[in-house]
């Protein structure tokens, strides 16, 4: 088998495995496990980075910037959505005391 029969062989596996894992974990979890999972995306991209910079063949390195696109988007995404997740729990502000005073 060539190593491109190999690394194909990979990352259909790797597919596999990670809709197996994601749809295994129940959507009370989904929340707490965010930045674990932003944490991941860092991983990733950094691999996908590493590894389209040492490639040779044209094929492989248009395979790769399409993985660091879609990998930085992920972990751009991942971030807003943490912190649109933590901005809920923020406290609001008393209202101003010119507030208060109009209801008079």
């Amino acid at each position: 088998m060539d190593d491109g029969m190999v690394w194909l062989t990979i990352f259909v596996l790797s597919v596999f495995v990670g809709v197996e894992v994601i749809s295994k974990v129940s959507s009370t979890l989904h929340t707490p496990l965010m930045s674990g999972a932003n944490a991941i995306h860092g991983i990733i991209l950094l691999g996908a980075v590493l590894v389209t910079g040492q490639t040779e063949s044209t094929v492989a390195l248009v395979v790769g910037l399409v993985a660091i696109v879609l990998a930085a988007v992920n972990l751009v995404g991942g971030f807003v959505v943490t912190d649109r997740m933590l901005q809920m729990f923020v406290r609001r502000k008393a209202p101003a005391a010119a507030d208060e005073g109009a209801g008079r």
